[in-house]
């Protein structure tokens, strides 16, 4: 019969004070952000009169219309690309049990090793002959490449995690690869998607570097190039500030409290390769 011991109060008043100190600027950015700026009490207290108003001032001087758009466009075009042909490139290497097939994994594992700022002098020059300098295409093209890789590796693992059972029958049945993985494979992946899915999304959203290189120059920006410009804007409004950030967050935020349920099982299943 266990026992609450000492050791397991420990363990949980630690988990707690963990819990808090996450929690913390958390609160101090929503509870600022709803507080208007004509009330000075201390950023702890509690906001007794919250308003909506510093989002709307946000939402116009700061132009995050224009941004969340692009982020949008830019995060949603870019994770269909890779989920699309990460799939399809895990399921042969995944099945496949001749030489090349290990071969051509690790040579796809290497964009895992290998930090994308040694190729950013020439993917920037490519990128600017092709003339998609200041387009958020550009951004599209990059982010289709970046996260194969890592997707490939989640695909891979939980492929190898399937039984063979379920495409054997549907090649006895006269379907090919490809109608056996769309009708077969594919719905059983619904997991390790929807992970790849979510993490994608994350990485892409918050992204900084890239939008700032390759839209330099132009009126397109993305979200966190947006609220980093508000940020040099407003600089001593906190409360303008705070607002932006927490508009910035909500979208990715919302997709990913919607799909938590099937992130950690995918995770999981896509280790176990």
């Amino acid at each position: 019969m266990n026992r609450y011991t000492r050791r397991t109060l420990a363990l949980e008043m630690l988990m707690i004070a963990v819990a808090v100190a996450f929690a913390f600027p958390v609160y101090v950015l929503v509870n600022l952000a709803f507080r208007a700026p004509s009330d000075t009490s201390s950023p702890i207290a509690p906001t007794r009169s919250p308003t909506w108003g510093n989002f709307l001032q946000a939402w116009q001087e700061g132009g995050l219309g224009g941004a969340l758009i692009n982020s949008v466009l830019v995060t949603t075009v870019s994770v269909l690309i890779v989920l699309a042909v990460s799939s399809l490139a895990a399921y042969p290497l995944a099945r496949s049990t001749a030489h090349w097939s290990r071969g051509a994994f690790l040579l796809i594992m290497l964009g895992l090793v290998l930090p994308f700022q040694l190729a950013a002098l020439p993917l920037y020059q490519t990128v600017r002959d092709l003339g998609l300098l200041g387009s958020v295409w550009s951004l599209v093209l990059f982010y289709s490449g970046l996260q194969v890789p890592f997707t490939t590796f989640l695909y891979a693992g939980f492929l190898r995690a399937l039984p063979r059972d379920f495409e054997e029958a549907a090649t006895i049945d006269g379907c090919g690869p490809l109608t056996a993985f769309r009708y077969v494979i594919l719905p059983m992946l619904k997991p390790i998607t929807v992970t790849a899915l979510v993490l994608n999304a994350v990485s892409v959203w918050n992204d900084f570097f890239t939008p700032l290189l390759y839209l330099s120059g132009s009126d397109q920006q993305t979200m966190p190039v947006a609220v980093a410009g508000f940020v040099g804007q407003f600089v001593s409004d906190w409360n303008l500030i705070f607002a932006a950030l927490l508009i910035s967050i909500v979208p990715v935020l919302a997709v990913y409290l919607a799909l938590q349920r099937s992130i950690i099982n995918g995770f999981a299943g896509g280790l176990k390769g």
